[in-house]
């Protein structure tokens, strides 16, 4: 039973779900219609530099009939000025939009953030009063800056996008969540449910991911997998889990009161 989706606000919006949903790499509409819905997902990322917003029977048109929001994003990107000018672009083209997600590769090889961008990039956005989700390294002082500079969300990675390793560095993460005052959502790296219920155990506000549900052999149930592992990962910490013990001599049931079967 996962916690009240009140909960969960990014500037201002209220979303139903913690899975963010990626669109790349799904093989048509139609299946990416049924991974919506399996998913549980209110929130999927749109590519500006892909996407015919006027054109019918598109990616845009299948969100909008599952009732999911979209958001665009930078993705393909290697500049400031670059990502900037996308996002001005899907502002104009999608009446005003202004929650949005910025993202800046420092290379087509490791797709890895280039930070200095990144945070140029913000300012920019911010300033311009765009609501931004950021994708960043999981380097704690790096997060504290693009927060300091006012994104409403900071999503650092678990790993490399598309690798599909999960949680490399879980103790970054913890850095970048007990310090942030926004959101955080890991983005990108991970590769199946355990690695999404791991994530949300470590304190994660949500999860972004696209790789993991578009490369898996069945994709729906593997969307339906992941909305299963959030759930679970925001119940297990909330709940907040027993101590690790390398042994312990306390039985899990109670010792008194036992009948003894010892003969006098």
């Amino acid at each position: 039973m996962d916690d009240d989706p009140t909960d969960f606000v990014i500037a201002g919006t209220t979303l139903t779900s913690r899975l963010v949903l990626g669109t790349g790499g799904i093989s048509s509409n139609e299946v990416l219609g049924a991974v919506l819905e399996a998913s549980g997902t209110s929130l999927a990322t749109v590519a500006v530099r892909r996407v015919e917003p006027a054109s019918r029977g598109g990616m845009l048109d299948v969100l909008r009939a599952h009732g999911v929001g979209g958001l665009p994003n930078t993705a393909g990107c290697y500049s400031a000025d670059e990502a900037v000018r996308t996002l001005r672009l899907a502002r104009e083209l999608l009446d005003d939009h202004r929650l949005v997600k910025l993202e800046v590769l420092g290379d087509a090889t490791s797709l890895y953030p280039n930070v200095r961008e990144t945070l140029k990039a913000a300012e920019i956005l911010v300033r311009e009063g765009f609501d931004v989700m950021v994708y960043t390294s999981d380097d704690p002082i790096i997060a504290r800056d693009l927060e300091s500079i006012g994104c409403c969300a900071i999503m650092p990675l678990a790993s490399l996008i598309g690798s599909g390793m999960g949680i490399v560095n879980p103790w970054n993460l913890r850095l970048i969540i007990e310090s942030a005052k926004v959101p955080v959502l890991v983005d990108a790296g991970v590769g199946t449910a355990s690695d999404a219920a791991i994530a949300m155990e470590l304190g994660c506000d949500g999860i972004l991911m696209n790789t993991a549900i578009a490369g898996a052999h069945n994709p729906v149930l593997m969307a339906y997998a992941m909305k299963q592992a959030v759930e679970a990962g925001r119940a297990a910490f909330k709940a907040g889990r027993m101590p690790k013990r390398f042994y312990s001599a306390t039985p899990s049931s109670p010792s008194e009161g036992v009948i003894s079967t010892c003969k006098a």
